[in-house]
């Protein structure tokens, strides 16, 4: 076993062991772990082996692709795109990734890859800025474009494609409203009232407002779920969002009742007319929304319920860390938004009685 040095190039920590075959193998040692090796594929003369050097000293293996991705240039935007999707593509098989990130980051890697996707990979800051701001006209698709860019440089330079990832510290320019519209109690009994208990809709109402969660959960939810502890009945579950925190929750009577209501009884809660497990988010989305028009409530969607919850624990007089407890949040400001207002008015209002008191 020898180190490498090139005449023109040294490698440092670079390994190469001739095999009993009597052909030779390239290893490299991990920065700052000198115990551990990373085995490269390729040897010194391969016109990619910087690439896959770098990526070796920083503990990535890269292995080589089965065939070219299509027949992009090397190392332009396209051929970052293809390959990041494609990865992207494989880790959402293997569950380690949302099918919903997926959708979104391809969308949006599209759409860079059809206007730019010639250009070199290697770009300044103000590249990204000045994509951003030709979709300038839709700011919330061009902060997601940004958001889907800096995604796939993070993922790059952790595998030693390249060095910087340029869309760190662009600035978001959609101001946004709010995002989803939180339902009001009216909202809620009015599609009550439309949709009544035993049907699917009233059931998937209930399962959303009393257990706050997402619809990529919703679809996954069933009697697996269920447990019983101190002779009082709980839901848990996972939450499929990157960084989520596990949620425990008892089941409350009217979720107990809506769920055991159903004709249908399957491996998930929410069923389709089929009797089978939802797909995808999306498909109940797309079939909640259909719901809520037929309720008569536009522009509706099973995140404003999720926020809804959040509000109206909050008037409750919950505290930031209960709603996290529920929402399955980790970092307490996701929650505050829900706090942050009735704190303000309770202040306000006790601010108000001092006055009342005071002599003028």
């Amino acid at each position: 076993m020898a180190q490498v040095t090139d005449v023109k190039v040294n490698y440092p920590g670079l390994l190469k062991e001739r095999l009993p075959s009597g052909n030779y193998r390239y290893r490299v040692r991990v920065e700052g772990k000198p115990g551990k090796r990373i085995r490269l594929h390729i040897g010194p003369d391969h016109k990619d082996f910087a690439e896959h050097y770098r990526a070796g000293r920083a503990g990535v293996e890269i292995k080589l692709d089965a065939e070219p991705v299509d027949n992009t240039i090397r190392g332009s935007i396209a051929w970052l795109c293809r390959k990041y999707l494609a990865d992207l593509e494989r880790q959402t098989l293997a569950g380690l990734a949302s099918s919903l990130t997926l959708k979104k980051k391809t969308m949006y890697l599209k759409r860079l890859e059809k206007h730019y996707g010639d250009y070199a990979m290697v770009m300044p800051q103000t590249e990204v800025v000045a994509i951003r701001d030709a979709y300038a006209e839709t700011p919330a698709g061009a902060d997601s474009l940004v958001e889907s860019i800096r995604s796939m440089y993070r993922w790059a330079c952790e595998r030693g494609i390249c060095d910087i990832n340029p869309a760190i510290g662009v600035a978001k320019i959609d101001r946004g409203k709010g995002g989803a519209k939180p339902w009001t109690v009216d909202d809620l009994k009015k599609y009550r009232e439309h949709h009544c208990e035993g049907t699917t809709p009233h059931l998937c109402l209930t399962l959303f407002m009393f257990t706050a969660c997402r619809i990529s959960d919703a679809v996954r939810l069933g009697r697996t779920n269920e447990f019983e502890r101190n002779g009082i009945r709980g839901l848990g579950w996972q939450p499929s969002k990157k960084g989520s925190a596990y949620v425990e929750i008892p089941m409350l009577p009217p979720l107990y009742k809506a769920t055991r209501a159903a004709t249908v009884q399957g491996p998930t809660y929410l069923l389709t007319e089929h009797g089978r497990p939802f797909k995808t988010p999306d498909s109940l989305g797309q079939l909640f929304r259909r719901w809520c028009r037929d309720a008569g409530l536009e522009g509706r969607s099973s995140h404003g319920i999720r926020k809804a919850a959040g509000h109206l624990l909050a008037q409750a007089g919950c505290s930031q860390y209960q709603i996290m407890s529920i929402h399955g949040h980790t970092q307490a400001q996701t929650s505050e938004v829900y706090t942050k207002g009735v704190e303000r008015w309770k202040m306000a209002a006790d601010a108000m009685r001092t006055l009342e008191s005071m002599e003028w």
